[in-house]
């Protein structure tokens, strides 16, 4: 069951969700929550790649994203703004954290805002699940399948949490290796 914007702000105001800061009430539809886009991205090196780190093997043993992500990426202050490129891709964080305690029962999704995707903007590939038992910022996928150049602004609404009760209370909440992820 998908909750409405008055379930949400209940589950707000009785600690059964937090959202850090919280929302303004007009960041709320009636089924979703929007959130904003934090100050920082992750930009993808594409220079000075030695030919063994060129080509990145998720399937083989030893395999670690961290790893990727320290040796491949930089993080790269937005306050100026700043421009994707048609094809471009960086890894962002939304402003708040969010935190769904596995008691709550509650799990939620992340989805784009059709505002953007009709630019042809994209801010999560596969991975819209937030599990009971999160808690951090939501890291986004974002890519520019579009013609046009598109500016990315910290603050700007770049997505919106769909929040689902979820049928009975997991054996164990999340416990992956983005649990407690920031942007820093």
């Amino acid at each position: 069951m998908i909750l409405t914007d008055r379930e949400i702000k209940a589950c707000l105001h009785h600690g059964q969700i937090l959202i850090d800061p919280q929302p303004a009430a007009d960041r709320f539809s009636s089924t979703s929550v929007d959130l904003t886009l934090h100050d920082r991205v992750l930009v993808w090196r594409r220079g000075n790649l030695s030919a063994q780190s060129a080509v990145v093997r998720p399937g083989r043993p030893g395999y670690s994203y961290q790893q990727v992500r320290t040796d491949l990426t930089e993080s790269v202050d937005i306050h100026a703004g700043c421009v994707l490129e048609p094809g471009d891709f960086v890894l962002g964080w939304t402003a708040e954290t969010i935190s769904l305690p596995s008691a709550s029962r509650f799990a939620a999704r992340v989805e784009g805002k059709s505002s953007l995707a009709r630019l042809a903007l994209v801010v999560h590939m596969t991975a819209p699940t937030i599990h009971p038992g999160f808690q951090g910022q939501i890291q986004l996928e974002i890519c520019n399948h579009g013609p046009l150049k598109i500016e990315l602004m910290p603050g700007m609404r770049i997505c919106q949490l769909v929040v689902e009760m979820v049928y009975g209370t997991p054996e164990a909440g999340y416990s992956g290796m983005f649990k407690g992820q920031t942007a820093e």
